[in-house]
């Protein structure tokens, strides 16, 4: 018997921070027939608010340094402000939406992030997914909304990459469902060329991803994200898309959009 299909959504930042973007997609995202699940970050509301309190942010290779001062921000900003906004537009649009961190129903697990040379303070990366707990909301009609903060089961709360947690998430749920991930964000998908918006590479393998990150075409905040579609694919998800709003007007439309595939 076919698995029933789960759509897991993560929207990024700069979708969030436009406040007429963000509700022209959480109307989308409600009409999206079936399962589905949310996961949002927040860096730039997290970054105003530090900068109004004199903290400074540090990025490295795509992802935060969270220092104890910053862990408070950021655990306001997505796991209070923008995931409660979030959930009561979901609501206004008639879905039934349940906004939640990492330690609610002890959904993610986490260990703090040890690098070699780099201390990336309570950074956390994730170690499970309580996927019978969220197969529960889905099942009952609640849509899950993730944010960023996950926890060590030690009282411990951690900052956790947006786009890791939806990977994850999507591979844990692909014991169940067949799980389509999307990425989310204010452009129509990875450019070939960052200063022409169109320029859209439909469809990347291994091969093609490795040859573009030694061209130095991807950079930054895109190698962490395709490195989590990639280990999607390789563990259970079904399909992986990156791309604008439009990604979830039309599921099954990939023109707009990349398609990543873990064949070389």
């Amino acid at each position: 018997m076919s698995k029933q299909q789960l759509y897991i959504v993560k929207i990024g930042g700069n979708i969030i921070d436009n406040e007429m973007a963000l509700a022209s997609f959480l109307k989308d995202f409600s009409a999206l027939e079936g399962l589905k699940l949310l996961v949002h970050g927040g860096g730039k509301k997290a970054d105003e608010i530090s900068e109004s309190m004199g903290l400074s942010s540090k990025m490295i290779a795509g992802r935060r340094v969270t220092d104890e001062a910053t862990l408070e921000v950021v655990t306001m900003v997505y796991a209070g402000l923008l995931n409660k906004e979030i959930t009561a537009q979901l609501q206004k649009f008639d879905c039934n939406a349940l906004g939640l961190s990492g330690a609610d129903g002890n959904c993610i697990l986490a260990h703090k992030r040890i690098v070699a040379d780099v201390d990336y303070g309570f950074a956390g990366d994730v170690d499970a997914i309580n996927s019978e707990f969220i197969k529960v909301l889905l099942q009952n009609k609640v849509t899950p909304v993730f944010c960023a903060i996950t926890h060590d089961k030690n009282g411990q709360l951690l900052n956790t990459n947006a786009d890791t947690i939806a990977s994850e998430i999507a591979i844990a749920m692909s014991e169940f469902y067949e799980v389509t991930l999307n990425y989310v964000f204010e452009l129509k998908g990875v450019l070939e060329n960052i200063k022409d918006e169109n320029s859209v590479i439909q469809y990347i393998n291994i091969e093609k991803y490795e040859q573009l990150i030694e061209s130095g075409i991807i950079s930054e905040g895109m190698v962490p994200k395709l490195h989590n579609c990639f280990n999607a694919l390789k563990k259970g998800v079904q399909k992986v898309n990156i791309g604008n709003a439009s990604l979830i007007k039309n599921t099954n439309n990939l023109f707009t959009s990349l398609t990543i595939d873990n064949l070389s």
